[in-house]
C-alpha cells in the first residue's frame, strides 16, 4: 500500500488532530479511522463514470498508534467494495491529500 505518513507527534497533538477531524463529521466506522473526501474535480475519469453508482470517493487516513497518522494513497468507494474506479491516487489527487494535510495540521500550529 502507498501511504503518506506523518510521524513524531506529541500524543496531546495527536489528540487534537482526531477531535478535529472527529468535529468535521470525518470519523470512519472505526476507532482511529476517518474518510477524507475527495473534490469532485479531482475524480479520474472512470471515478467520475461511476460516481452515481460507486461513490462518493475517500481517502481513508488512520492513526496507527500515539505518535503518527498514515494516509493511504488509494482512492476508495464508499458505495462499493471492489470496483475498477478503486485505484492508487493520480499525480494531482496525491498532491490534493497531501497538501491538504499539510495545511491541516499547520493551521493547528503542528509542525512536525
Amino acid at each position: 500500500m502507498r501511504t503518506y505518513l506523518v510521524e513524531d507527534f506529541l500524543p496531546e497533538q495527536l489528540e487534537r488532530v482526531c477531535q478535529r477531524l472527529a468535529g468535521l463529521g470525518l470519523s470512519g466506522s472505526l476507532d482511529g479511522i476517518y474518510y477524507l473526501p475527495v473534490p469532485l474535480d479531482l475524480l479520474s475519469e472512470e471515478q467520475r463514470a461511476h460516481h452515481a453508482e460507486c461513490g462518493p470517493y475517500i481517502f481513508v487516513l488512520e492513526v496507527p498508534d500515539e505518535t503518527s497518522l498514515k494516509l493511504e494513497l488509494l482512492v476508495r468507494a464508499q458505495g462499493k467494495l471492489r470496483c475498477s474506479c478503486v485505484a492508487y491516487a493520480t499525480p494531482e489527487q496525491c498532491a490534493y491529500i497531501m497538501d491538504h494535510m499539510d495545511t491541516f495540521l499547520r493551521e493547528m500550529d503542528i509542525s512536525v
